[in-house]
């Protein structure tokens, strides 16, 4: 069990009494608590009210920022494991800052993480605490950059889409969400252009995630994680690297309250306890597992829970006469298929049926293409069905060009929806959600249930997405029905014009 005040984690390197006690930690808690303010309403407090450091805060600063018998800091390379909303990015945030400050002259700090949008959550969190603490006014702050001019210190954000490798001599390096980073490279070139400064360090601070990379090979995070167990095991020998990892225990079933509390050292205090019975409802398994309980999952794990897509089968529900509708269709031309799926939205409930499926045969050789041309046409009929009153016709053009065109030529109401992550995950999620609160029926259709079925978790840098189990299994049903509720769900859009970058080429 977590000890009481969230101390010690799970895991923890060891220090010695007297690296402790000449640790440089309780300098930059007091600076966190005289000059940081908190940015956003919380539970932990509002903005702009002072930033406190709860006791395992204070202790984590504390060993992190152990000093040898030399006088030099103990810890060059830290990885840090927290699950979601205990305080990661203020804390983060605090301690780039005191260095900001603080730190040694001609300094180079920089915010790291897998996309930019993720770079910038620290480097904007500092931004902020700056601009509400008027004690802070002479740091000169840029769009993309802060400057300390009485020690020369600079802040930059990097994420892993684009920085440059020439000319970094870090010193301080915040590495946020170390799990997202798709392979080493922007670590390791970080790590090792610190090699020329004094007391360099570089802090991983990160949720759990997936344990490979699509190389198949063990991701950076899952890697260092593994390092970090075996020092602390007695293994391995590495006094420069610092691990602290708070996890849940899986024999606990991870519904329960036992289960939160001991992997959240902030659970009741700066993360509210009712959140953790919401979200359990809401949130596949493996993305709560991951995010709420710090516990590594395989990519090869069940979307849905079991039993729960059988629970909304209904066979008797037919569409009325003139009923809105929104059709949805994903797939791809060559060795793959093709699903054209639609919401019914007049009942008590929105209603799912399949209306086509093109599915290459096993039999095929490698030219079988599906047929467009009967898609279109399929497409068409259905809009012009009696029974129907066509709302949108949804789907993402990057692949179905000419179709776009077709049914735009038509005057068919499409409506273009690019599958990105940014869509997608709120999508997923909102889908997850509807699934297990029994929010919408389905037609029971033994094709769409296989390729529900297909479906596993995926995480990506914004959160969990559905994909393939394997390369032969189709899911393109599955993810037009996802996309197809998103839309069902929302408000209606306006008639969107054909993109003028489309070509009638396929």
């Amino acid at each position: 069990m977590t000890a009481i005040g969230g101390w010690p984690p799970k895991y923890l390197t060891q220090l010695s009494e007297d690296e402790l006690a000449l640790s440089r930690g309780d300098e930059v808690i007091d600076f966190a608590e005289a000059l940081c303010k908190i940015t956003k309403d919380s539970v932990a407090g509002y903005s702009g009210d002072p930033l406190i450091f709860r006791d395992w805060q204070k202790e984590l600063t504390r060993n992190l920022f152990a000093v040898k018998a030399n006088g030099k800091l103990k810890h060059k390379i830290a990885l840090i494991g927290l699950p979601r909303k205990q305080g990661k990015s203020a804390w983060l945030s605090s301690i780039a800052l005191e260095h900001l400050v603080l730190g040694p002259q001609g300094g180079e700090i920089y915010s790291c993480a897998a996309d930019r949008d993720q770079a910038r959550i620290v480097f904007g969190t500092v931004k902020e605490m700056i601009r509400l603490e008027p004690e802070l006014e002479f740091l000169q702050v840029y769009r993309d950059a802060i400057y300390n001019p009485k020690n020369g210190t600079s802040y930059r954000a990097l994420s892993a889409e684009a920085f440059t490798k020439e000319g970094l001599s870090p010193t301080f390096v915040a590495f946020d969400e170390l799990h997202a980073q798709p392979n080493r490279e922007l670590f390791d070139v970080m790590s090792l252009a610190m090699g020329a400064r004094q007391e360099p360090m570089l802090v991983a601070i990160t949720t759990a995630g997936v344990k490979t990379d699509s190389s198949g090979k063990d991701s950076l995070c899952f890697d260092l994680y593994n390092y970090g167990k075996r020092i602390v095991s007695g293994e391995v020998e590495d006094p420069s690297f610092f691990f602290a990892w708070y996890e849940g225990d899986e024999l606990i079933d991870y519904r329960t309250e036992e289960a939160w509390q001991i992997a959240n050292p902030g659970y009741g205090d700066i993360c509210a306890a009712d959140d953790f019975a919401s979200a359990v409802l809401r949130t596949p398994e493996a993305e709560f597992k991951t995010k709420r309980l710090n516990i590594w999952t395989s990519t090869q794990t069940a979307w849905l829970p079991s039993g729960t897509w059988e629970a909304l089968i209904d066979k008797e529900r037919e569409p009325e006469p003139g009923e809105e509708v929104i059709l949805a269709f994903d797939g791809a031309f060559s060795n793959d298929s093709t699903a054209l799926v639609a919401w019914l939205l007049g009942g008590d409930k929105p209603h799912l049926m399949v209306v086509g499926l093109w599915e290459r045969p096993q039999d095929a050789d490698n030219t079988w293409h599906v047929p467009v041309a009967e898609v279109e046409q399929t497409i068409i009929n259905t809009a012009r069905d009696s029974r129907f009153s066509v709302r949108e016709i949804v789907f993402d053009p990057a692949r179905w060009q000419r179709t776009f065109m077709v049914l735009d030529e038509e005057g068919l109401p499409v409506v273009s929806y690019p599958n990105s992550a940014e869509r997608m995950v709120p999508a997923t999620q909102k889908f997850y959600e509807a699934v297990v609160n029994g929010s919408f029926t389905h037609d029971g259709d033994e094709r769409l249930a296989r390729h529900i079925n297909n479906c596993v978790t995926k995480q990506s840098s914004r959160g969990v997405m559905v994909s393939k189990s394997n390369s032969k299994r189709k899911i393109d049903a599955a993810v037009a029905s996802i996309f197809g509720y998103d839309r069902a769900t929302a408000a209606p859009e306006p008639k969107q014009p054909v993109p003028k970058f489309f070509s009638l080429n396929m």
